[in-house]
């Protein structure tokens, strides 16, 4: 009897197991496999994760229709609906992943020029995708897109042709490495005007750190470094477009394809900018805004070699015509035919651009890699009657050997730069300044135990007027768990300066330039700490970031505009210094919405003694006391709609003493404001995702609210004694905050 209900007993489980069904399938970060990601069946026990190579098996599941949700910390959750079939053996192939806002497995470069997961970074690295700033509010151009990095500031040194540069931690523009693919190819004439020109539509993702890094990327890289990592011509598609339209007379566009031609992967396109509209609503008589045209070309090539090894080349080519001034100086393109007017004050910019870069990893056993680059920048311009007319080129090779032994993960690096400068100022009236920099670098990762690195990094670069110049690095990174780590950074910045190409003061304007003496090279110092924890909150996660930085200066270059008439440069005697905290939360809700807010607060001073030798403190110009950034994001996934709004909020910053005329033609006695008001911009975007067609449809408002600064960009414009713009007292370098206003754009993308 026993004997015949065990044997009962085990045909049951058999008829059960044989009514139990499995599915199983690959999960995946774009081409990559994931592994750990959580497998379940929405409502039941049932689960398992998936391995190393990202393949998972579910197992035991009975007949039936359930909702599949497969997540993994730092990526949107893909929940799909399956039916298994009695004893059905359900194969699902690939099913990949989308990253969110935390970026966790987002693999980084710039951190230690070797690529690793950006939370096991021994360097804290900031990414913002691509992808995110065409939700956010659709930039057209690296400049654009600093208003969701926490900490940076688009800074315009003229309020007339509206030069910029990329402010970090308070620093001016000039501080700023910015690279692309890791090669520093924008020199100081490039950076004027030339960061205009790097597009979105060729932006893969922007890696940020912020802090000197002059070990790895030599002078230039004291406030941080920006580096533009390109788009990969295998994962884009065959054919796209995108076009743009604004309020302001503005338009803009880019066409691109992606061929495959044997072994070669391509991505060519072109991009282009117009506007052509005259406003003056501040009534100073100057454009509120440059009109421009504005046209590139660039294609990137990769090579799928049978070893495997990259072989990478991107070339880009970019023309731009700039304008603004009066109102006669601007209507219906009299611009062409009065540059150089010393009737009507204009400025006119024509800027040619060329580039190649790219990386080639040698055909050998041990694992050599060459990056390069060339780049050739010319500039043609007036500003006023004055005639400027300047061409940078510059070579690049970087060589890299990574080696491993045991816990330790070398680098050693040699790098050479060569550059040419010319000008028709007194900067190289005997001769164009060329110069050649050998240098060489090393650093040891160095894994002390499963929660402890050390990062020692040392380089040496030869400049030929300044002999020898050390710069070396430390990094600690503490994980404290799975869910927290600490990092600590130290070392030393230097930078070299070539004032005619970085000041926009030389060219634009009537102050005289007086340089008191031969300028020596800036060197800094600088401490850092960061604390990045992960949470899980119910079902929604999220990041939080705490940071702390301070930088010391000494030979720190600052110009002194309270002289009347003058601009004064030289080296302090004194010191200066940028001190701040940062506090930044990504968090990705469990419904459709994330969330990025980002707080910095920031003091940057210097100190010089005066004849007594007392020691004066002051706020260096146009650095802000602290600032804001906060971006929401929710997509409506059944009518394919997304809601984007951004908010960015400006603290007080210095700005420089001026003087306006009053109505009886003489300078008032009091000077405008010598520290602006805060201010906030707000910009909404609406998009739409049309699937059937492959389009979508986004628009905007920027700058909801209609902020303009209070005051004119320009001092002296009004002076009864001169025509507009010619006036001893002219001045273009009063603009702190945005002169357009409120506008609307409305855009279409399209992809094959």
């Amino acid at each position: 009897m026993k004997a015949c209900f065990f044997i009962f007993l085990l045909f049951v489980a058999l008829a059960a197991r044989a009514q139990t069904s499995s599915l199983s399938g690959k999960a995946c970060n774009g081409e990559e496999p994931l592994p750990y990601a959580n497998i379940a069946l929405e409502g039941t026990a049932l689960g398992t994760a998936s391995g190393e190579d990202g393949a998972f098996r579910l197992s035991g599941i009975p007949p039936g229709t359930y909702q599949l949700v497969i997540s993994a910390l730092g990526f949107h959750a893909q929940v799909q609906k399956v039916q298994v079939g009695e004893g059905e053996e359900l194969a699902l192939g690939r099913v990949s992943l989308e990253p969110n806002i935390l970026n966790l497995q987002e693999a980084v470069v710039t951190g230690t020029m070797k690529e690793t997961y950006l939370k096991d970074s021994p360097v804290k690295v900031e990414v913002i995708s691509g992808r995110y700033l065409q939700q956010q509010f659709s930039p057209t151009n690296l400049m654009e897109s600093v208003a969701l990095i926490n900490g940076a500031r688009e800074a315009v040194a003229c309020g007339v042709c509206g030069t910029n540069s990329i402010s970090l931690n308070g620093l001016p523009g000039a501080y700023t490495a910015v690279l692309m693919d890791g090669a520093p190819i924008y020199g100081s004439l490039a950076a004027v005007y030339g960061l205009n020109g790097i597009p979105r539509s060729i932006i893969e993702r922007i890696e940020v750190i912020r802090g000197p890094s002059s070990t790895l990327y030599g002078s230039e890289a004291v406030a941080g470094v920006i580096n533009i990592i390109t788009k990969h011509p295998g994962e884009q598609p065959l054919l796209s477009a995108d076009v743009m339209g604004t309020t302001n007379g503005e338009s803009f566009g880019n066409l691109a394809f992606a061929p495959r031609l044997g072994k070669w992967r391509a991505y060519a396109g072109a991009d282009y900018g117009y506007a052509n509209k005259y406003s003056d609503k501040n009534g100073d008589g100057f454009g509120d805004f440059v009109n421009l045209n504005r046209l590139s070309f660039f294609t990137k090539w990769n090579l799928e070699r049978e070893n495997g090894k990259v072989f990478s080349v991107f070339g880009k080519y970019y023309s731009e015509s700039r304008r603004n001034g009066v109102e006669e100086f601007m209507r219906d393109g009299a611009w062409r035919r009065l540059r150089g007017s010393d009737e009507l004050y204009g400025e006119s910019i024509y800027t040619r651009r060329g580039e190649l870069f790219g990386t080639y990893e040698l055909p050998l056993e041990m694992p050599l890699k060459l990056d390069y680059s060339l780049s050739c920048h010319y500039q043609d311009s007036y500003y006023g009657a004055d005639y400027y007319e300047a061409e940078q080129a510059i070579a690049f090779a970087n060589l890299t050997l990574p080696v491993e032994i045991k816990r330790h993960s070398l680098l050693f690096g040699l790098t050479s730069r060569w550059q040419a400068y010319d000008d028709n100022t007194v900067a190289t009236a005997h001769s164009p300044s060329r110069q050649f920099i050998p240098g060489l670098f090393a650093q040891d990762e160095w894994k002390l135990h499963d929660k402890l690195a050390l990062l020692l990094g040392a380089r040496m670069d030869h400049y030929a007027a300044h002999g020898l110049i050390f710069a070396p690095r430390l990094n600690l990174k503490y994980s404290a768990s799975d869910w927290t780590s600490l990092r600590f950074n130290g070392g030393t910045g230097f930078r070299v300066v070539n004032l005619f190409a970085e000041d926009h003061a030389f060219i634009s304007g009537q102050r005289e330039v007086v340089i008191e003496e031969s300028l020596r090279p800036e060197r800094s110092i600088n401490a850092a700490a960061n604390l990045h924890h992960i949470y899980i909150l119910g079902k929604s996660q999220g990041t939080v970031d705490v940071d702390f930085f301070y930088t010391h200066f000494r030979n720190k270059i600052i110009p002194d505009y309270d002289t009347p008439g003058q601009i004064l440069y030289s080296n302090t005697e004194g010191h200066a210094r940028t001190a701040g905290l940062s506090a930044s939360l990504s968090h990705q809700f469990a419904f459709p919405l994330s969330m990025q807010l980002g707080f910095n607060w920031q003091r940057a001073t210097q100190t010089e003694p005066d004849a007594d030798g007392r020691l004066h403190t002051q706020p260096i110009g146009f650095a802000q006391k602290w600032s804001g950034v906060g971006a929401f994001n929710y997509r409506w996934k059944a009518p394919g709609f997304t809601f984007a709004y951004t908010l960015n909020a400006t603290g007080p910053m210095a700005l420089p003493e001026a003087f306006d005329f009053g109505p009886d033609g003489q300078l008032l006695s009091t000077s405008r404001p010598t520290e602006s008001a805060p201010f906030l911009i707000h910009t909404l975007q609406v998009s739409k995702a049309l699937e059937a067609w492959k389009l979508e449809v986004y628009g905007g408002v920027q700058n909801l609210l209609d902020y303009r600064q209070p005051f004119s960009p320009l001092v002296g414009y009004n002076d009864p004694g001169a025509r507009a713009g010619f006036s001893q007292s002219f001045d273009t370098a009063y603009a702190y905050g945005p002169m357009q206003g409120r506008k609307f754009y409305l855009g279409l993308r399209w992809g094959l």
